[in-house]
């Protein structure tokens, strides 16, 4: 897929890929704007650390898949 306002690889990144298994990395939500909500569209798991309970999205790789950017989109734009 080439970089557009909804795709951007950045295969240069030093943690590239982030995510194992995926072909094509969709760059753009590097940090995930769902992190913050419980009820976000990937599959996170939960640790514990420090007696508290913490998201863990390291084996979630649903903002770097190209096709889910307007999942993603229409999520935030309900959210606020």
């Amino acid at each position: 897929m080439e970089n557009s306002y909804k795709y951007f690889e950045n295969r240069q990144c030093e943690y590239y890929p982030c995510h194992k298994g995926l072909e094509e990395m969709n760059c753009l939500f590097c940090y995930c704007p769902m992190y913050d909500a419980k009820n976000c569209l990937g599959n996170p798991s939960y640790i514990e650390a420090d007696g508290k309970q913490v998201k863990d999205c390291s084996k979630c790789a649903y903002p770097h898949r190209a096709e889910n950017y307007e999942g993603i989109i229409k999520f935030l734009e309900e959210k606020h």
